[in-house]
């Protein structure tokens, strides 16, 4: 089993790990529980949290154990960020989005068989915790000057706001659920970002001092573009797992619109597809990348992991028929507004000229310039070239929920929603 270690460096999946041939040898001689830990400092898992689930997944699918612990205490706190204290988030909303974050941890995992996942909370056993044994428990094996070497609090220390004691003592509670899962299950693993390399090995040393285990750690890295940006992001702000956050639509785009110099490492971090088929496509992208194979792969597998199939099929038809390659009068509401928040959209008033309609999207910048596109012959509604640039729209042009596609061209698409 220890060969899953060889699948992850082939997928570049390893950035940091404590002893790999003690790793190995563990992975060889028995199942081996391991942890991943996601906090719920927003209502909504993003895309790396994504790679930690896929990661976690390759390790169940090779037969190992996995426990998923979402941090209903440590979500109350956060880890420390590069700069500024993180805002406190009430109780309840914190135990709202626990629940958020679960739902969608549990269809990427497998709940079935011989080495089934495990949901697990750390507020289970840090509610009752007095501060006192707390400390003499815990506290005691840790060292100041190793929690002040560590990058994030150097950084704040240094820093003119500086760093409050409660995210200064975060370390210490994730160290811990570390030795309460070994406790518990027997846990000898924990994966993580390369950003949370310190706090992987904060669960290391205090599982050797309290129990005399060596237990493992294991990173993958940061994800960054070939131009060097975060991956994750856009324009409008982090892609989210949550449907209603990041439609599914843009969320299928964003993969879409992956650079021919990223696409083959994101199918290696985010796909299940194997070495034969990520190569194949790596030679389509150099051979003939305008078909954009491995793009279309990538889009389809991601889309349909985290949103299951049907919203796949929908986001596809919804991709091909706004740009006229297909039935428009298919897609649902739900679906053009999930457009609406990739494309150019605005609200119109019944009676509005197509020509006003052009500007308020901002497909053209002047009356002038919608003119001269709808006189080219280049100016389409739902599809369908308008050629008289006195054209008014009304609510029969509308398709589902109000909605109504304009478009410049072949490429320039926006929506608008035709008021009463």
């Amino acid at each position: 089993m220890s060969g899953i270690l060889d699948e992850f460096a082939w997928r570049g999946l390893i950035s940091q790990t404590t002893d790999e041939a003690a790793l190995r040898a563990a992975l060889d001689a028995a199942p081996v529980t391991l942890y991943c830990g996601f906090d719920p400092t927003a209502p909504s898992l993003h895309l790396g949290n994504l790679m930690q689930i896929v990661t976690v997944r390759r390790f169940q699918d090779a037969g190992h154990k996995p426990l998923m612990l979402v941090g209903g205490a440590t979500g109350l706190i956060g880890d420390p960020r590069d700069a500024g204290e993180r805002s406190l988030n009430p109780a309840e909303v914190v135990e709202e989005w626990v629940g958020r974050i679960r739902a969608q941890i549990e269809p990427l995992m497998s709940f079935e068989g011989a080495n089934a996942a495990r949901m697990v909370n750390n507020y289970e056993w840090t509610a009752s915790l007095d501060t006192i044994t707390f400390l003499r428990d815990v506290g005691k094996h840790f060292r100041l000057g190793t929690m002040i070497a560590k990058d994030t609090v150097a950084r704040r220390l240094a820093s003119d706001e500086g760093i409050s004691f409660t995210e200064f003592a975060y370390q210490v509670l994730q160290g811990m659920d570390y030795l309460e899962l070994y406790r518990r299950y027997g846990c000898t693993l924990q994966t993580g970002g390369s950003d949370q390399w310190g706090n992987l090995l904060a669960g290391t040393d205090l599982i050797r001092k309290a129990e005399g285990v060596a237990a493992h750690a294991l990173t993958t890295p940061l994800m960054v573009k070939t131009d060097g940006s975060k991956f994750g992001k856009t324009a409008s702000g982090a892609v989210w797992l949550d449907p209603d956050m990041t439609s599914p639509y843009a969320f299928y785009q964003f993969w879409l619109n992956a650079d021919d110099a990223d696409v083959v490492t994101l199918l290696k971090y985010f796909t299940f597809r194997s070495r034969e088929e990520i190569e194949a496509l790596g030679r389509a992208v150099a051979d003939e990348p305008y078909k954009r194979e491995a793009q279309k792969a990538l889009a389809e597998d991601v889309t349909a992991l985290v949103h299951g199939s049907a919203a796949l099929d929908a986001a596809v038809a919804a991709s091909q028929a706004i740009f006229g390659r297909g039935e428009l009068g298919g897609l649902s509401a739900a679906t053009l507004r999930g457009v609406a928040d990739s494309v150019p959209s605005a609200d119109v008033a019944s009676g509005t000229s197509f020509v006003d309609a052009l500007v308020a999207v901002g497909l053209v910048e002047s009356r002038s310039e919608a003119r001269r596109a709808i006189a080219a012959g280049g100016a389409y509604l739902n599809n369908e070239s308008v050629t008289d640039p006195d054209f008014v729209l009304t609510a029969s042009a509308a398709i589902a929920g109000g909605w109504a596609v304009v478009r410049r061209g072949k490429k320039t698409v926006g929506l608008v929603r035709i008021g009463g």
